[in-house]
């Protein structure tokens, strides 16, 4: 067994591949650029150092200074995580002759299978049913055109090299193919270093299942059960589960027989993931395999009982799998959702800044796998994932439950985050049915972007009970401050108005010793609840035991997150936040005729949605422009993300330049209106 390993990579993933290496008593050595020298990988290292400036391209992705910095601190194995160098043939060839173990597939797998093109090829020669598509190179736009009309809309345009949602255009037309095939030529060449295009055809209505491989260099391949990641959002996966509750035993052991058949072709060693496309019927076609270890493995370690970052040092240290296919888990269910740094309430856009506030949940089936705490800086140079929640029960129903209340209990503050639309992924009867959800769910559900969750009777209600809760822990303490004016001092009275959105409630509260018992709402639709919390002022989670006036004596327990306001608060549960504010009955009677503030109109503007470089400006002062008229290019954490003009309008002054470096909402374009 290795004395000494060094990680590859950074964020999650280092610090994941870090844990399972101290499990076995393994030292482990960092590497950082500077953007990241007081990351918690680092940290959590015995040893790191340092590669370069923050962008990839100048640290992470130099093999030769990883290489070296192997041979300097006396690491025999390199684990290069996801990502970054990980599908590398190259790499993987300079580690074997520096003497260096790479820890994943030979050269010659990683080269067979990690190019999108020649895999198809192979698996197509293999028997391996196979998406219809164009497998070489395609010269220009124009070439892309003809292939695309030949093949029929919708097309799928990828990066050949491409992985984890990079490089991908869905085009329905061929206006889709001209504005997008250069672009998925950029984000290839920026994020893999390679510009190659292939297009094949999107089948519609689809789902993406992935077959887990392991492999040993005795012969041994084994396949880890299936895994349903198709709920995506621009083809980058936010939500994973296993086993699919699509995939009957029959299709997971044809699925599965199909991709270790390939891998067997190349003699692939290490972990690996066949990825299929499967359609309504339960036909499936080969898309690619990566080669190398996925994002989304900690679902499959949870329902097979198998640490694949273990396995993966074992293997390359020459150690046989030691256990055969018939003995391979399939235990309960296993959900993982990604906490990318993006604000959905501003269409999913890149969010960086500071996490002043990070705190995980921690309760008996919630896994987190993060790179991150708190303090910590989020980079626009890199990924925007912050972490990974994962949570496994003995059903599908007892995992979402899990991960619904998980979600709950996330607190991040300081940027942008997609907890909210992760709740209401979660708690979407399509997702809950479980066979109904393909690749097009967030799409189809969410066609005019994330607004929060629907408005629910029972998230209305544990808001209301929170709020006024709170209001009375708050009261009761102002009620000590010494020095009040007789007959101005806070007032613990019963009766109180909570305005949730706008919206008025009457809510009666006592206070009786060790809970609060609440009357929601007058006459014969008022409801009685018993709360208990211990809830301090100035904690960001309230958390608490409600007992409803159902006869059943039952307690459920509920977890707002609470951001305080100059009046009022901001709560959060279950991915719908809204403004409260508990007001005396005169207060609310009084700020009934208090004027409502106008938002400013800039609608003449052209703003920059997130921190980000601008990578070209398709206008000039004069133009006019129409409604959904590509107008600027920004790039933000490796993606591309074209902006357009909302309505008709006659351009009166570009402000921003090519190459320039733009702070959220800053001024793009002016319009004359």
């Amino acid at each position: 067994m290795f004395k000494k390993i060094l990680i590859a990579n950074r964020g999650e993933i280092a610090c994941r591949v870090i844990r399972s290496c101290r499990k076995l008593g393994i030292a482990t050595v960092a590497v950082y650029s500077d953007a990241d020298a007081g990351a918690l990988h680092v940290e959590m290292a015995d040893e790191a150092v340092r590669l370069g400036p923050p962008p990839a391209a100048e640290s992470y992705l130099l093999g030769d200074k990883i290489i070296a910095a192997c041979l300097a601190t006396g690491a025999e194995a390199v684990h290069p995580g996801y990502g970054f160098l990980s599908e590398r043939a190259s790499f993987r060839e300079a580690c074997d002759a520096a003497g260096v173990v790479f820890i994943g597939p030979p050269a010659k797998a990683i080269a067979a299978m990690g190019d999108k093109i020649e895999s198809k090829k192979l698996a197509k020669a293999a028997g391996v049913s196979v998406v219809p598509g164009f497998v070489g190179e395609i010269d220009d736009t124009d070439h892309a055109v003809r292939i695309a009309s030949e093949i029929g809309y919708p097309v799928m345009m990828k990066a050949s090299a491409g992985g984890g949602g990079k490089g991908m255009r869905l085009a329905w037309s061929e206006t889709d193919v001209r504005d997008g095939f250069e672009a998925t030529k950029r984000e290839g060449l920026a994020s893999f270093g390679d510009d190659r295009v292939f297009i094949e055809k999107f089948i519609e209505q689809p789902r993406h299942i992935e077959i887990q491989l392991l492999g040993d260099a005795h012969g041994n391949i084994v396949y880890l059960n299936e895994r349903d990641c198709s709920i995506q959002r621009r083809h980058q996966k936010v939500v994973e589960e296993a086993p699919s509750p699509f995939v009957t035993p029959e299709m997971r052991k044809a699925m599965g027989e199909q991709a270790v058949a390939l891998a067997q072709g190349v003699g692939y060693t290490s972990a690996g993931t066949v990825e299929f496309i499967a359609g309504a019927d339960r036909s499936f076609y080969f898309l690619e395999m990566n080669t190398r270890l996925q994002v989304e493995h900690p679902v499959t370690e949870a329902i097979t009982g198998v640490d694949l970052v273990e396995a993966m040092i074992r293997v390359a240290a020459g150690e046989p799998l030691g256990f055969t296919q018939a003995e391979v888990r399939l235990d309960g269910h296993a959900i993982e959702t990604r906490i990318y740094a993006e604000d959905p309430y501003r269409g999913f856009l890149p969010s960086i800044g500071r996490l002043a506030t990070y705190v995980a949940p921690e309760t008996f089936g919630v896994r987190v796998d993060t790179g991150v705490v708190e303090g910590s800086e989020i980079s626009r140079f890199y990924d925007p994932m912050i972490a990974k929640l994962i949570t496994h029960g003995n059903t599908r129903a007892e995992a979402i439950a899990k991960q619904s209340e998980a979600l709950d209990r996330y607190l991040i503050r300081g940027i942008g985050h997609n907890i909210d639309f992760l709740a209401a992924v979660m708690a979407h009867p399509r997702f809950q049915a479980g066979e109904a959800v393909t690749t097009a769910f967030i799409a189809e559900e969410y066609p005019d972007g994330f607004h929060g969750s629907p408005v629910s009777e029972a998230g209305t209600t544990t808001m209301i009970a929170a709020a006024a809760v709170m209001n009375a822990v708050l009261t009761e303490r102002a009620q000590l401050i010494d020095g009040q004016l007789s007959g101005h001092g806070a007032v613990f009275g019963e009766d109180w108005i909570v305005e949730l959105d706008g919206e008025r409630v009457a809510v009666g509260v006592l206070a009786t010793g060790d809970a609060y018992e609440l009357l929601i709402g007058t006459g014969d639709d008022a409801r009685e609840i018993r709360i208990t919390t211990d809830w301090r002022v100035g904690e960001p989670l309230f958390v608490a035991q409600v007992q409803d006036s159902d006869g059943s004596g039952r307690a459920s327990e509920v977890s707002v997150a609470v951001d305080r306001r100059p009046v009022g608060f901001r709560l959060t549960t279950g991915g719908r936040a809204a403004n409260v504010r508990v007001l005396t009955p005169r207060a609310a009677e009084l700020a009934a005729h208090m004027l409502v503030k106008v938002p400013p109109d800039l609608s003449r503007f052209l703003l920059c949605p997130m921190p980000g470089l601008v990578v070209s400006l398709t206008v000039a002062p004069g133009d006019r422009v129409e409604a959904g008229q590509a107008v600027a290019t920004i790039e933000a954490m490796k993606m591309e993300n074209i902006l357009r003009a909302e309505k008709s309008a006659v351009v009166k002054e570009v402000r921003a330049k090519v190459g320039e470096s733009l702070a959220v909402d800053a001024v793009i374009v002016e319009f004359d209106v």
